[in-house]
């Protein structure tokens, strides 16, 4: 068994014992051999590094392949090698304005592109449909919600396969399908249902000293928590947590409370 301790800011917590899983927080290094490799990241995409302290532009690591060279097209906006494919799903997701999909960008296509990436936290945010801009849009377009046996009881739903969080509540979604980061190799968030035990708004890893923002624990040291480094580097993860951007674990706070149903399923490709 593996004994690991959360302890809150204010308020000293028991240790927490784990079976075949440890805590979270955020690492520094990346899946162990064997992991499925991570897609490129095109050179206009730049990734900072999840888990890991955030990289200056400088330090920041480009890829020098990429499927297709971009172009500037008339709108200023540059022209993604995944153009007709992100316009496909942005339709479909809806809340980003109309997209033409044609293929070519357009002013109206440059500014939904642009709006997506600001909600998703995909950087740069210069409109363009990379690799990572296209992978965020398919695996949200594509998460089926019925897949989540929620029930009528407020419920947490976590696809590992795609890598997205949402809520359901009364046979509703009530909080639409987002972005997350589960375990890396080694460390795989595991599947079942579950039930948050205990919150804070701020709760300290004591093994990885690091802060956890919006803490809502569901299974021994593993829970929900805010990350504030680059959530998009699919190459590592955490230590078995679910990762969000703020505003995701902002609002899954607002909705949860102490006994809140947590269903997790579906596998992490390369754990």
């Amino acid at each position: 068994m593996k004994h690991v301790r959360v302890t809150a800011r204010v308020v000293a917590l028991a240790a927490v014992v784990l079976v075949g899983v440890g805590a979270c927080a955020l690492d520094p290094q990346g899946d162990s051999a064997g992991a499925a490799a991570p897609m490129p990241v095109a050179m206009t995409e730049t990734a900072s590094g999840a888990n890991a302290h955030a990289l200056t532009p400088r330090q920041s690591t480009q890829s020098t392949t990429t499927a297709a060279v971009s172009k500037s097209s008339a709108t200023g906006c540059p022209l993604g090698e995944h153009q007709r494919a992100v316009e496909k799903y942005l339709n479909k997701l809806g809340g980003f304005g109309k997209l033409t999909e044609d293929g070519k960008q357009s002013a109206a296509d440059c500014a939904a592109i642009k709006k997506f990436q600001r909600r998703y936290g995909i950087s740069p945010t210069n409109g363009r449909a990379g690799p990572t801009t296209y992978d965020v849009a398919k695996r949200l377009a594509t998460t089926d919600v019925r897949r989540c046996k929620a029930g009528s009881a407020l419920t947490f739903c976590i696809d590992l396969t795609r890598q997205t969080v949402w809520a359901m509540k009364g046979g509703k979604v009530v909080m639409r399908p987002t972005v997350t980061r589960t375990g890396m190799a080694g460390y795989a968030t595991p599947t079942g249902t579950y039930r948050v035990g205990w919150r804070n708004k701020k709760a300290w890893s004591t093994p990885y000293k690091v802060w956890l923002p919006y803490w809502q624990q569901f299974n021994g040291g593993i829970g929900f928590h805010e990350t504030t480094t680059y959530l998009h580097n699919k190459s590592i993860g955490s230590h078995g947590c679910i990762n969000l951007l703020h505003q995701d674990a902002v609002q899954l706070w607002k909705l949860g409370k102490v006994g809140t149903r947590v269903v997790v399923f579906g596998h992490r490709a390369g754990t």
